[in-house]
C-alpha cells in the first residue's frame, strides 16, 4: 500500500540536502508523495532566522517542476508552538511515513506525545554525518512491545545543514551547490541572513 512521507523541519532555509532525501525516499519506500512540512516555531529551538512566508516561498520555489514532493502548510497556518502530534491529529485517514536523520532519533523521545506518534506513523530514519543509527531505549522498547519496527532508509550523506548555510551568507561566503538556484536567487533579492 503506497503512503505519504512527511518531511518536518525548520526550512531554514530549504536546502540540496532536504530535497535528496525526500526525493530519496520517495523513491526507496515506493511513496505516493513526500510531503514537506515547515514548522512555524519549533518548540525545541529559538526564533527562525526567516519568517514563515519566507521560508513557505523558497519552499515553493524548491518544489517547482519536482514531482511527488508537495509542501504540507498546515503547521506555517497554525499559530503557537509547532508540535508534530498535533499536525498527525488534523491529516486524513491513511497511511503516513515520518521521516527524520538519526540525529532527530535521538531527541524522539523528548517529542511531546511520542507513543502516540508512533502509533499514527511509520519511522523511517536517514542516516546523518557523525550520528550513530540507535533509537533511544524507550522507543526501541515500545516498537517490541507493539510488534513495530524503523525502517532504515541508508541515504548518501551530505555534510550540508542549514546553520552553515546562513553563517556563510552572513559572512558574504558562496553557498553555490548547497541551494537550489531559484532559492538562492531569492534570498540574495530579499537580503536574508545578512548581518
Amino acid at each position: 500500500m503506497k503512503g505519504i512521507g512527511l518531511l518536518g523541519g525548520s526550512f531554514d532555509p530549504i536546502h540540496a540536502a532536504h530535497l535528496a532525501l525526500a526525493r530519496h525516499a520517495l523513491r526507496e519506500l515506493g511513496l505516493e508523495q513526500v510531503q514537506l512540512v515547515p514548522a512555524r516555531q519549533p518548540w525545541q529551538r529559538g526564533p527562525l532566522a526567516a519568517s514563515a512566508s519566507d521560508r513557505r516561498a523558497m519552499i515553493e520555489l524548491a518544489l517547482a517542476g519536482e514531482p511527488g514532493l508537495a509542501l504540507n502548510p498546515m503547521e506555517l497556518e497554525r499559530d503557537g508552538p509547532t508540535y508534530t502530534i498535533d499536525t498527525l491529529r488534523n491529516l486524513p485517514p491513511g497511511r503516513y511515513v515520518w521521516l527524520l536523520g538519526a540525529d532527530q532519533l535521538a531527541n524522539f523521545c523528548t517529542w511531546r506525545d511520542w507513543q502516540e506518534i508512533v502509533s499514527r506513523v511509520e519511522l523511517a530514519v536517514a542516516h546523518r554525518p557523525g550520528t550513530p543509527l540507535v533509537p533511544p531505549p524507550e522507543l526501541q522498547a515500545w516498537l517490541e512491545t507493539h510488534g513495530r519496527r524503523l525502517t532504515e532508509l541508508p541515504f548518501e550523506e551530505m555534510a550540508i545543514s542549514a546553520s552553515e548555510i546562513r553563517s556563510r551568507l552572513e559572512q558574504g561566503l558562496p553557498v553555490s551547490g548547497m541551494l537550489p538556484p531559484a532559492v538562492d536567487d531569492y534570498i540574495r533579492n530579499r537580503r536574508l541572513y545578512r548581518a
